[in-house]
């Protein structure tokens, strides 16, 4: 079998896993009310439905991929080295479990597959408006059968830029916040949809023309950043550093004019707001 036509059928195995995830969501999401739900720290939960989609997605992968490692965000995960050698699966059972649990209608499976550390297949699928994002190495990414490009947008005054909000170390608000004010200063409008694997579809479908986040898990980025970069785009860490899929990290992205500048904004003390001066007493 050639490389790109195992590469489709890696991203048929995991599409099917995600749709079957999603089918569980779904009926949850008809009952909201009687959900159990627990904290797993501040402003993060798991529920069940979580756990129940987990198992779901991993019913169908096991079979089909015998012994692959699983990086997960609920269970059975792997991290370092082992993640990085051979074929690893990372799984976001329920992106966007906030979301989910008060109705919020931005939510999203996201499944991607590693071979040796790298992305080679991904999928995100926004469960409220049942769509689907997709890519495969050197495959090109697609919003359903559509392609999809990062967008062309060039100037920061006409830009729309996502992020994410600290919310697990109340220590990362303050310089979180000098960041978002000097983003703000320079762009047409900031969003924070919360669900990091959405955000990055986002960008790779030129809804958002950049996106940047401090802190995040690798089930929430290593499907969107392959996402990304098949739609045109570039990916790394908030330093500019080479982004891992199996390792917590922050993340930015974007198109190939606004990546480098969200970047050097976010760090230039030359672009932080003007101090307020209280008025004459």
């Amino acid at each position: 079998m050639g490389i790109q036509r195992e590469r489709g059928a890696l991203l048929d195995l995991i599409t099917g896993a995600a749709e079957a995830g999603a089918a569980i969501i779904r009926a949850g999401a008809s009952r909201l009310g009687t959900i159990d739900w627990q904290s797993k720290g501040p402003g993060d939960f798991v529920s069940e439905v979580d756990l129940r989609t987990e198992e779901a997605i991993l019913a169908r992968l096991r079979p089909a991929l015998p012994g692959v490692t699983v990086l997960a965000e609920e269970s059975a995960s792997s991290v370092g080295a082992e993640a990085r050698r051979g074929r690893c699966v990372v799984i976001d059972p329920l992106d966007g479990t906030t979301n989910f649990l008060h109705g919020f209608p931005e939510y999203a499976v996201s499944i991607g597959v590693l071979e040796d550390g790298a992305p080679v297949a991904a999928v995100v699928l926004h469960v409220p408006r049942d769509e689907r994002f997709t890519a495969t190495l050197g495959g090109g990414a697609f919003v359903g059968d559509r392609p999809c490009h990062v967008s062309t947008i060039t100037d920061p005054q006409r830009a729309l830029i996502g992020t994410g909000f600290p919310f697990k170390d109340p220590h990362d608000i303050p310089p979180y916040q000098l960041q978002m004010s000097r983003v703000m200063a320079g762009v047409s409008g900031v969003r924070r949809p919360g669900a990091a694997s959405l955000d990055l579809a986002s960008v790779a479908a030129g809804r958002f023309d950049a996106f940047w986040e401090t802190r995040l898990s690798p089930w929430d980025f290593a499907a969107g950043m392959l996402l990304v970069t098949e739609a045109g785009g570039l990916v790394s860490t908030v330093d500019g550093d080479p982004l891992d899929p199996t390792q917590p990290s922050s993340v930015l992205a974007g198109n190939p004019v606004l990546h480098p500048w969200l970047r050097e904004r976010l760090y230039d003390p030359l672009h932080s707001p003007a101090p307020v001066v209280p008025p004459p007493a």
